[in-house]
């Protein structure tokens, strides 16, 4: 995805955790590669003075810098830039990267569509490798591709609500249509899993990969959670490429009815 290459479907965020220290336990124990990280100075240092950044390992995991809580073009793409111009210091790879943002009301956190499409769009030309979160409304999902997004991660469910993905139809239209001519094209859920079980239908639904946090941070035991949404993203993706069988109205025997026991008369429905 936007030229490099992961072993890990997983993306985990790094807010809302009780501590510095507990995020980075969570982080490996998700085996993740990349890690989002808003970039404004108030969310990278806690009420000690800690930097966030001291406790995540830069060798090891991509930060894709994250344009959290920007309502307008402009801002999110200043703080694009701010994201780059720290990772640059830091050496980082995620340099070159942003998830990009631009949210259109503080009630449901959904994106502004105009506004994320002409931020893609002025981002792509400044030189950015734009992960664009969006709606799971499949057009605005292709019109934020053809903006020049290297990946579309339509939401699952509003950020933070634990609903799962409310609407498996929609996901599985945007997946066809950002894919379509473009097999290769990258296809994050991002937004809205609160259990396990919510990451493995992301990646059953065929996308290549699932972003998240809060599900995580706000477990009674994010070290476990994490666990197991690794083991979720796993189990799913194989499900996926194993192929589901169809869906039926009735039931169907596993085994053949030849040789039973019973008499012919007595099986139900002859």
């Amino acid at each position: 995805m936007a030229g490099r290459t992961f072993d890990s479907r997983l993306f985990v965020g790094t807010g809302k955790y009780a501590s510095h220290e507990l995020m980075r336990d969570a982080l490996d124990a998700s085996g993740c590669r990349v890690v989002t990280v808003a970039v404004r100075r108030e969310r990278l240092y806690n009420d000690r003075g800690q930097s966030l950044l001291e406790f995540i390992d830069l060798t090891r995991y991509t930060i894709l810098p994250n344009t959290a809580g920007c309502f307008t073009l402009d801002d999110a793409v200043r703080v694009a830039r701010l994201g780059r111009d720290l990772l640059d210091q830091l050496g980082n790879p995620g340099a070159s990267w942003v998830k990009l943002e631009v949210l259109g009301d503080r009630k449901t956190l959904l994106p502004d569509p105009a506004a994320t499409i002409q931020a893609t769009r002025e981002l792509v030309k400044d030189g950015f490798q734009v992960l664009a979160y969006s709606s799971d409304d499949p057009i605005a999902a292709l019109r934020i591709k053809d903006a020049g997004a290297a990946s579309v991660m339509p939401a699952g469910s509003p950020i933070g609500s634990g609903r799962g993905i409310a609407n498996p139809a929609n996901i599985t239209l945007c997946l066809e249509l950002l894919k379509q001519g473009d097999p290769d094209y990258p296809v994050i859920v991002d937004a809205g899993v609160g259990a396990a079980s919510d990451a493995a239908v992301a990646m059953e639904l065929g996308a290549d990969g699932v972003l998240l946090n809060t599900a995580v941070a706000h477990a009674k035991d994010p070290v476990s959670m994490a666990r197991a949404m690794r083991l979720a993203c796993e189990a799913g993706r194989l499900s996926y490429l194993a192929g589901r069988i169809p869906r039926k109205l009735h039931a169907s025997a596993s085994s053949p009815w030849d040789g039973t026991i019973a008499p012919a008369h007595a099986i139900p429905g002859e």
